[in-house]
This record gives structure tokens, C-alpha cells and sequence, in this order.
């Protein structure tokens, strides 16, 4: 046991949040998911074990994802979510409540940043700091953005894709569109039911995304999977056979909205800023970047060199941690009281 506070930085995401402990690293890592009993509004499970209830709840029983597009769309179930979190993480060692440090998207609007803060003061947190998803994730892949360079980061989460150009320790133009790895998933549930009549859940969509989804399927032309899932005449179950391009063709919309983005954030950067990621190219993180060819993608766009760290996922979490432990120097710099 000790008697001080733990300093816990939180990567709130839409599909998963993963939680980093000063000097211990990162120390959880789960599904944003709760399931709660209806009759008596009491939690079930969290995480793991209720990401395994999706779809498969009796009537009384149901699961949440208490997050949508990046911000907190159940208060009260993102509250449980976060105290069973902050608690697991610090195993109830401390006797002071902890400090703890959000990432949110950037362009959150001041009642969502609101929202959140609130949320993490009561959960259990002594003092409750936030910020940007884009400058978490650029520290996180070791990128000094003190340094009087451009630097382009694109941080592609479940609810939400970040792009900002960054130098001196802020954000010179950034864009945050409400386009993330949840999209592909409802994008290939809408597909598979058009086009084969076959109803399939979100899991099994997520799926077939990390088997199969390609942003470039150049590379993987002839690629197949099976999905199971009911019939939408029969009613019955039925197994069918998709292909890596029918896959694309699902989610090019999405692809060709995040790389819009991209495009205009780059169109907005400074002259000598856009010599600087030139040299340096676009570095992207999230669990959205590791879809197939999406960096390719990218790189032939933009005309950029494009790259992705080892822990893409766990950059925007490690970021956070890494401002958490400056807290004292990085205290009140603007309205989000780091950056």
C-alpha cells in the first residue's frame, strides 16, 4: 500500500481504453464496453467479458459501448466504466485519490471536454487533466514536438480520425472527423445485408475488417473469408463467401473520407511547415492505421513518405502519460490546461 496518489493517464476511446500508470507503463488495455442488468441498473461486467455479451444478452441483460464517435454518449455508464477501470489499474493501492490525465479529440466541442472531465473527477480522480488525441499520440511515437518543425500526425481511433500539423509544443491546423474504425464495421453490416441478404453483428464485421479489409487491395487481390449470419429471406443460418475487393468496396467511402481530411489539413499548413513533413512524412498511430494499405494509401495520395510506429495503438495512451509526467511544467498552457 502507499500513501500517495497514482498519476494514471487514460486513452478514453470509443472501442477500447487503455490505461497507463507513471513508471509502470501501460496496465490495461480493454474493450469499452459495459453490460448492465436492467431490473436492478446494476453492472454485470466490463470490458472483456462484456464485449463477449455483445449480441448474446437475454432480455434483461444488456451491452453498452457508452462511447460514440469519441465522445461520451452514456454519462452515467462511462462513470462505472471508468471508476472499475481506475480501480483495476491501481489494484487499490493508494489511500489519495489519483491524478488522472484524458485525451480527447480535437475537436470536441467545451461541453464534451465538460463532460469527460467530470466523468473522471467521479470516478475517483483527485484532479482531472485533458489533452488532444493528435499531441498525446505524436509524443507517444517519440516525436519532440518542442522542436520549432513541422510535424504531421494522423491518429485513426475507433470513433474518430485526428489530423494535426504541429510545432513548438502546439497545434498549427488540425481537423477531427467522426470517422473510425466503428464506420468500417457498420459500412460492412450494411454491405453484407445489401448485397447477400445476410445479417451479421458488429463483432463478426470487426472481424472480417481485420482479416480481410484492405484500403489497397492491389496487394491482396483474390483474398477470401467465410461469414456466418441469418438469412435475411430464410430466416435461417447461412455461410457465405466475401472477397478482400468486396470488403473495399464497403468501406471506400470511410477510406476516401479520412484521406479528404488528410488533404485538407495540408492545404492549410504553412509553406516552411509543409518542407518540414516533406523530410519528415506523416507518422500515423491508432488501431485504424493498422488496416491493410492504409498507409499505401496514403503515401500515394499525399505524395508523402508515410510510416507507423511498432505500438500504434498504444501511442496515444503512452503520450498521455509521457504529459502526465510533465504535469507540473505543462499545467495551464490553454483552455484544455495542457494543450
Amino acid at each position: 500500500m502507499c500513501f500517495r496518489g497514482e498519476d494514471i493517464a487514460v486513452d478514453l476511446g470509443t472501442a477500447s481504453v487503455l490505461v497507463y500508470v507513471k513508471k509502470e507503463g501501460i496496465v490495461l488495455n480493454e474493450p469499452s464496453v459495459v453490460a448492465i442488468d436492467n431490473n436492478t441498473n446494476r453492472v454485470i461486467a466490463v470490458g472483456r467479458e462484456a464485449r463477449e455479451m455483445l449480441g448474446r444478452t437475454p432480455g434483461n441483460i444488456v451491452a453498452i459501448r457508452p462511447l460514440r464517435d469519441g465522445v461520451i454518449a452514456e454519462y452515467d455508464v462511462t462513470e462505472k466504466m471508468l471508476k472499475y477501470f481506475i480501480g483495476k489499474a491501481t489494484k487499490k493501492r493508494s489511500f489519495i485519490k489519483p491524478r488522472v490525465m484524458v485525451c480527447i479529440p480535437s475537436g470536441v466541442t467545451s461541453v464534451e471536454e465538460r463532460a469527460v472531465k467530470q466523468a473522471a473527477l467521479a470516478a475517483g480522480a483527485r484532479e482531472a487533466y485533458l489533452i488532444e488525441e493528435p499531441v498525446a499520440a505524436a509524443l507517444g511515437a517519440g516525436i519532440d514536438i518542442s522542436e520549432p518543425n513541422g510535424s504531421m500526425i494522423v491518429d485513426i481511433g475507433g470513433g474518430t480520425t485526428d489530423i494535426a500539423v504541429m510545432s513548438l509544443g502546439g497545434v498549427v491546423c488540425s481537423k477531427s472527423i467522426r470517422v473510425g474504425g466503428d464506420k468500417f464495421d457498420e459500412a460492412i453490416v450494411r454491405y453484407i445485408r445489401r448485397y447477400f441478404s445476410l445479417v451479421v453483428g458488429e463483432r463478426t464485421a470487426e472481424e472480417v475488417k481485420k482479416e480481410i479489409g484492405s484500403a489497397y487491395p492491389k496487394e491482396r487481390m483474390g483474398e477470401t473469408t467465410e461469414i456466418k449470419g441469418r438469412d435475411l429471406i430464410s430466416g435461417l443460418p447461412k455461410t457465405i463467401t466475401v472477397s478482400v475487393e468486396e470488403i473495399n468496396k464497403a468501406i471506400t467511402e470511410q477510406i476516401e473520407d479520412i484521406v479528404a481530411a488528410v488533404k485538407e489539413v495540408l492545404e492549410k499548413t504553412p509553406p516552411e511547415l509543409s518542407s518540414d513533413i516533406m523530410n519528415r512524412g506523416i507518422v500515423m498511430t491508432g488501431g485504424g492505421s493498422l488496416l491493410h494499405g492504409m498507409d499505401t494509401l496514403i503515401a500515394e495520395r499525399t505524395g508523402l513518405p508515410t510510416y507507423i510506429p511498432d505500438d500504434a495503438v498504444s501511442c496515444v495512451a503512452i503520450g498521455t502519460g509521457l504529459a502526465l509526467q510533465n504535469i507540473d511544467i505543462l499545467r495551464g498552457n490553454d483552455k484544455k490546461e495542457i494543450y
